[in-house]
């Protein structure tokens, strides 16, 4: 039987403010929040249509801030599909101890925002001593780090890996690589040089699938090389839905379109294979 397809990154919104109400980070709230929230209830419907089994469903904290009650209330509903992906101030002396109480209600994994569509990427934070606690207890109890930050945020992103080679770092959006000049993409080359560390897996949303259409880059040169430095098994897909405009059956078939030219071994990984790998519940 084949493996499920994963998807490695969608986010769900409540329609019930008053028990979920928003507090987003940086006190701006996104505007895809706001104009298509999801709810896990959509977010399962359109799982159906687009033949996706799994997801691991990412907090959104440009919603909740550091509230994970509806990711993980939601993904308990649907056990036997979602995993709950969350945030916790990790720059607080109680974070190990929230971590804790997430990982109690179902947390499978967390996240760190250094910005994004609110606010400037600032990745001052990713490598402050105080977040270490945070780190050490993520190694402990083998939980996956995910990590939204651009280019301005890899040397901290490497100092992570080499510190804390036991926890698993997921890159959001590969990185936001710039790949416009094409090959042998010189100017991704802060991307590229993370290859030899090998907890760094990389997350491939529909930001890369769009900018691999422009310019001089193409997904025919630019994909092969990725899975050449990092092995297909350090690679999954993520659908970034309902941020990402089009419906999950269209962000998926752009993806899959856009990997066409992988083997079909890499593509299981990249579409499957890998996430159940990085949270085991999928599997």
């Amino acid at each position: 039987m084949a493996s499920p397809i994963v998807d490695i990154h969608p986010h769900i919104i409540s329609d019930d403010e008053t028990r979920y109400p928003p507090a987003p980070l940086f006190g701006k709230r996104s505007d895809w929040s706001k104009e298509r929230p999801t709810t896990v209830e959509t977010l399962i419907a359109s799982m159906d249509a687009a033949g996706v089994g799994k997801a691991a469903v990412v907090h959104s904290s440009t919603t909740y801030g550091f509230d994970n009650s509806y990711v993980v209330d939601s993904c308990a509903r649907y056990a036997d599909r979602l995993v709950a992906v969350g945030s916790v101030d990790v720059m607080q002396e109680d974070a190990p101890q929230r971590i804790r109480e997430w990982v109690g209600r179902g947390l499978a994994g967390l996240r760190l925002f250094t910005g994004g569509s609110t606010k400037e990427f600032d990745p001052s934070e990713l490598d402050d001593p105080r977040s270490f606690p945070a780190w050490e207890l993520c190694a402990e109890l083998g939980l996956p780090m995910c990590i939204q930050t651009g280019p301005v945020g890899l040397p901290q992103v490497t100092a992570l890996a080499k510190r804390f080679p036991a926890v698993p770092i997921v890159l959001d959006h590969l990185g936001r690589p710039d790949v416009l000049d094409g090959a042998p993409y010189a100017n991704a080359q802060s991307l590229f040089d993370l290859a030899p560390y090998e907890n760094i897996f990389l997350k491939l949303t529909p930001r890369i699938f769009g900018d691999v259409k422009k310019e001089k880059a193409s997904a025919e040169t630019f994909f092969p090389r990725v899975v050449e430095a990092f092995g297909a098994k350090r690679m999954a897909w993520g659908s970034n839905f309902p941020t990402s405009q089009g419906t999950l059956q269209e962000i998926l078939g752009t993806a899959q379109a856009g990997l066409a030219c992988l083997s079909e071994e890499d593509r299981a990984w990249v579409f499957g294979k890998t996430a159940q790998s990085l949270y085991g519940a999928l599997a």
